[in-house]
């Protein structure tokens, strides 16, 4: 074994787990955003300190990550796992080139996402849900109709304030999420950021039925307040928004399907009345049109057949 070798494993062997997951978070600190940041804080201090805290490097280079691997799988969910591996693998990389070590990556198992059937509601539903709403004196439901229309995400939909809608030319700017974050391991905080994606930034056509509720609605608050609120001070979280949901959705005797379900009902109608993909994908802000085509492709089935029928 050569000095330079010799020399680099006699630093695996002292360096701990934890420095590691210090050095790491201080070098992402400032390449991502504050949630990604959080997030991954979390995940180190609940999941990964509890298996790895003690460890020194020199460990992974003779240990098996899917041990490891198979403990998760009997707790969590394959998304979950998917998140914590991910997390891993982008620390342990940053140790190779830190350290110039090998840890055989590549070798890790991560679980294969499992594709479930998207949930949505039918045209029946919607219309009860909807007629719920505006039956409601909640200003808060209106956050149910604009996800019906828009397909925005809820965190999106807690953060639009009434500035970002511009009712002269017809569209909704999307350029804010909101979300409760973990800053520490049983510690949280809300915090206000542009969307994940630069895609996620964009202008979203209103629907006439939407607007003419908007326009009303519009009339009794400043600019600068929040929609759901009407205050320029407080907003609703995504949490709070999701208990109004479940109360009306009970009210009106629908099947209960969680509020993401309406970004899907939202583009399965888009596809049925003939929306291309590309257009469908920039409304919802995915990162990719693939996205889009993997996710809702087989809403298209029935039109599809019909084509069929023509050959």
């Amino acid at each position: 074994m050569n000095i330079f070798k010799r020399k680099n494993n006699f630093r695996l062997w002292r360096v701990k787990f934890k420095k590691l997951t210090e050095e790491w978070l201080l070098y992402k600190k400032h390449k991502i955003k504050e949630s990604t940041y959080l997030n991954y804080t979390y995940i180190i201090n609940t999941y990964l300190e509890t298996k790895f805290k003690k460890k020194r490097l020199s460990y992974f280079l003779s240990c098996d990550i899917n041990e490891y691997v198979d403990y998760l799988e009997k707790k969590l969910s394959d998304k979950t796992i998917r998140d914590i591996l991910l997390v891993l693998k982008s620390i342990l990389k940053f140790a190779e080139k830190k350290y110039s070590a090998n840890f055989n990556l590549d070798l890790i198992a991560m679980p294969t996402a499992r594709k479930n059937e998207l949930q949505v509601f039918t045209e029946k539903e919607i219309k009860k849900l909807e007629a719920e709403c505006l039956k409601s004196n909640n200003i808060r439901s209106l956050g149910i109709i604009i996800a019906i229309y828009t397909g925005m995400r809820i965190g999106e939909i807690c953060a639009l304030k009434w500035e970002n809608i511009d009712f002269s030319k017809g569209f909704i700017t999307v350029n804010q999420t909101l979300q409760r974050v973990y800053v520490e391991k049983n510690k949280t905080k809300v915090i206000i950021t542009p969307p994940k994606t630069k895609n996620s930034e964009r202008k979203i056509p209103i629907p006439s039925v939407l607007y003419n509720e908007l326009k009303i609605k519009s009339t009794e608050y400043s600019k600068q307040a929040y929609v759901l609120t009407g205050n320029e001070e407080k907003y609703v979280e995504p949490r709070t928004l999701q208990y109004l949901y479940k109360k009306i959705i009970e009210s009106a005797k629908i099947k209960y399907r969680n509020f993401h379900c309406l970004r899907h009902t939202f583009a399965t109608r888009c596809i049925r009345v003939g929306m291309d993909i590309k257009s469908l994908s920039e409304l919802l802000g995915h990162a990719d049109v693939n996205i889009t085509l993997n996710r809702y492709v087989h809403s298209s089935y029935d039109s599809t057949k019909k084509y069929m029928e023509k050959l």
